[in-house]
């Protein structure tokens, strides 16, 4: 049991209880409590005895293994009604699948009225209760803030001639998802008063979601609860993945509108000559709950609310503890200051600091020094390294996002059309941010979790210093005057598989190099066959262990099925450093076209198709997975980089690329490796020094060691070009430096992850918020055939145009 300060309110014994019941937070920081909690081990390995010494069956026979289901049914559903202090003759729950399931449910019963109904929401809503417009058929209106709503709700009281008397429905948050502030429960009581008083058919449905994740929802008094109420137990417990909707009994008849039924709700059905069926009458839930319920997950929701009680007695001293850690951190936040005063982040909190208002969730945007908004996305690179968990973009609460940011419908639009997406990197667009970053704090958070955040931010983005701490290096043009050093190609790589591990040309094989790069680069890929995207190591690290053949000619005529197919063919790959070996294919008949995501763009593929193919790489990655070849002819990816400076990509046109992620060439250089690996020591990096293959480039350059030179780390930086050995047509162009992410912390040998380069680099390479290492570069415009370079060949930078 939780030991409580009285005057804090905090869990004093906390690194006790997460000890024995959180094993999985030993390395982690977990500041994601509003997307879901954790879930204690107790609670698994009590749902496990329950499941192995019990059989529970179908509840839908008179079994004894389904009648033992149906009472456990009927006891976790008294028992939701205690844990929410809701009258069981008053209320009924509802089973679901989640809180948008029950959200839907309300929805489609509303629209199938005979005359439909009218939506009014909350702009503050998640986007499941926005969702609901969609099927409004009468009209919609988002309510802009709660003013809008009181001014609305004094329409429904004050009713006239002209009120139309439609059935209405009228959704919001009980707490943002979004900032965490906690909305007036005492709306639902005065739409309850104006129905029953005026006959104004209007009904409220509150997305409790949120709220009742750190906070207890109190339905006691039936007179001032909402008609619908929907949750999800796993923001609770963390688990099991199950919903609820707490439903009003004498509120029920609208949602027996609905025309749908399912197995489990109905009596009687005729299904030849006259349509007819006859509902449930036994109780409200056996009409509305279709087919089976999840039986075993309801089972787990009774464990789940026993061990919690166990743990932390009750949802106030949750509150309590979650809210004393987020009020810590959310002034901590707030006295964050770069060396010039400027605060380093904008808080959106509505004016509420410490307040009963306000639940356990901060969201917020950074700003450097000059005030710039810093990239959300980078921020999470960062905390993906330092495994600090949290959430970022617009949390499924657009109109709080567009609200607090400024964002107006247009700009939303424009930023659409300019390629934003949910997710991705292209987050800061005209100046502003498109979305927000979120911390919460739950039950089993710990003041050691507010540190680490905080810290954080401290070392990476509070700039202690106006003038540019000497230390950074300047990205693209930026540096000082060009130094004519000697440079020779150290080192040749090409990829085969997209992400998968490189193929070092020996030293004397000269290699033809494309308007597509170097031959046979990125030509294929691996795509999961569930959705098919392309994969990669940051999701998927053991791709490195995928290893070519010291015969890369043979591994890829092996990829191509050309050798005689009457000959025995084996694709090897290293993994862990045990060969593993599969027969070939004939590609021609074993290939279908299919459009593959590529780093966020649809690209035409050839799949192969032969399971041996997809049962040996599923075997190997433990994914199910297969491969894939970019067409070639016919098919044109152009070259997109990003630029430091402009906040957007750059459309290279008549450059194009293969299945690689931005161009065709990397280039990295030998010198910047060294530097880097000074960088880490001297800033107390976590880990050992980094290979130059950490960074996947295809050319790796150094100063000629026979020239006697110093090194230039960072020389590339000014480059507008560079020729490649003495052939004066061995032309290259520069495009711009390679935007790096978390992928360069996967050790390209082990395949584990680590914290360096990446942390390093956060501090020494960052320009506009974001992190940059290498060269992009493509063959030089006026070369229509391919050329050949090796190992050892004399480079020659270019500078200015």
């Amino acid at each position: 049991m939780a030991t409580i300060d009285p005057d804090t309110g905090l869990i004093t014994n906390i690194d006790k209880v997460r000890e024995a019941e959180y094993p999985s937070l030993a390395s982690t920081t977990y500041l994601d409590h509003a997307g879901t909690t954790l879930y204690a081990k107790s609670l698994i390995d009590a749902y496990s005895r329950e499941l192995t010494q019990n059989l529970f069956g179908n509840p839908h026979s008179a079994s004894a293994s389904s009648q033992l289901s149906s009472r456990r049914i009927d006891d976790v559903r008294l028992q939701v009604l205690r844990f929410f202090s809701a009258d069981p003759d008053s209320f009924d729950v509802v089973f679901v699948a989640n809180a948008t399931a029950a959200i839907k449910l309300v929805a489609d019963a509303f629209r199938d009225n005979d005359n439909g109904f009218r939506y009014q929401y909350h702009i503050d809503s998640h986007t499941s209760l926005i969702g609901v417009r969609e099927l409004a058929s009468r009209s919609s209106t988002c309510l802009n803030g709660d003013g809008e709503v009181e001014d609305w709700l004094s329409g429904l009281e004050h009713p006239n001639a002209n009120s139309n008397g439609d059935l209405s429905l009228f959704a919001y948050p009980a707490q943002s998802n979004m900032t965490g502030r906690r909305l007036p429960l005492q709306w639902n009581q005065r739409i309850l008063h104006a129905r029953k008083s005026y006959s104004q058919p209007v009904y409220t449905l509150l997305d409790a979601a949120a709220l009742v994740s750190t906070a207890a929802l109190d339905l006691s008094d039936a007179s001032t609860a909402p008609d619908f109420t929907a949750v999800s137990f796993y923001k609770i417990f963390g688990f099991p993945p199950l919903g609820a909707l707490i439903v009003r009994k004498d509120s029920a008849k609208v949602l027996l509108q609905r025309r749908y039924f399912g197995g489990g709700t109905v009596d009687m059905v005729t299904v030849s000559g006259d349509a007819w069926h006859a509902t449930k009458e036994t109780s409200l839930h056996s009409r509305l709950e279709d087919g089976t319920l999840p039986f075993t997950n309801i089972v787990a929701l009774q464990l789940a609310m026993e061990q919690h009680k166990r743990l932390y007695g009750s949802m106030s001293r949750v509150s309590r503890h979650a809210s004393y850690l987020a009020d810590t951190l959310r002034a901590q936040l707030r006295d964050l200051r770069h060396a010039n005063g400027h605060q380093l982040c904008t808080i959106y909190n509505n004016g509420l600091l410490q307040d009963a208002r306000q639940g356990p969730v901060i969201a917020f945007n950074l700003r450097d020094s000059d005030g710039k908004y810093i990239s959300n996305s980078e921020v999470e690179k960062l905390g993906i390294v330092k495994n600090i968990q949290f959430r970022t973009g617009q949390l499924c609460n657009p109109g709080g996002v567009a609200t607090h940011i400024g964002l107006s419908p247009d700009e939303l639009r424009r930023n659409y059309a300019a390629g934003h997406r949910c997710g991705d990197d292209n987050d800061v667009l005209q100046g502003k941010p498109t979305g927000v970053i979120r911390v919460s704090l739950g039950a089993m958070s710990s003041p050691k979790d507010v540190t680490d955040f905080v810290d954080l931010l401290k070392e990476f983005y509070v700039d202690l210093n106006p003038i540019q701490s000497s230390t950074t290096e300047p990205v693209g043009n930026l540096s000082a005057a060009p130094q004519v050093n000697k440079f020779i190609v150290e080192s040749l790589a090409v990829f085969p598989i997209k992400s998968c591990a490189a193929y070092k040309i020996p030293p004397g094989v000269s290699w033809d190099v494309g308007v597509k790069g170097l031959a046979w680069d990125r030509e294929w890929c691996l795509v999961h066959q569930g959705t098919n995207i392309a994969m990669s190591q940051k999701r998927f690290p053991r791709m490195a262990l995928v290893r070519p053949e010291v015969d890369l000619q043979r591994y890829v005529l092996r990829l191509t099925a050309e050798l005689d197919s009457t000959r025995v063919r084996k694709l090897e790959v290293s993994l862990d450093s045990k060969p593993r070996s599969m027969s070939s294919i004939n590609t021609c008949e074993s290939t279908t076209n299919k459009s593959s995501n590529v780093c966020g763009e649809d690209v035409d593929v050839h799949v192969y198709t032969s399971p041996e193919v997809a049962g040996f790489f599923t075997d190997v990655l433990g994914v199910p997975c297969t491969l894939a070849r970019f067409p070639g002819h016919g098919t044109i990816r152009q070259v997109r980089v990003r630029i430091p400076g402009t906040g957007k990509d750059a459309t290279k046109v008549g450059r194009s690329i293969a299945l690689a992620n931005e161009s065709p060439i990397l280039l990295v250089s030998r010198s910047s490796v060294n530097r880097l690996n000074e960088q880490i020591k001297h800033n107390g990096g976590v880990g050992k020094a980094v290979a130059a293959d950490s960074f996947r480039g295809n050319i790796v350059i150094a100063e000629d060691p026979g020239a006697g030179q110093f090194e230039n780390p960072y020389a590339e930086d000014d480059w507008t070009g560079l020729q490649i050995g003495d052939e004066v047509n061995n032309t290259f162009e520069m495009l711009g430096p390679c935007q790096r992410c978390q992928m360069v912390c996967v050790d390209q040998k082990s395949a584990k992850r680590r914290q360096e380069p990446f942390s390093t680099l956060a501090k020494t390479r960052r320009k506009d918020g974001r992190v940059w290492f290498g060269m992009h570069m493509c063959l030089g415009l006026q070369e229509m055939t391919a050329i050949s370079i090796q190992v050892g060949d004399r480079v020659t930078p270019y500078f200015g145009l």
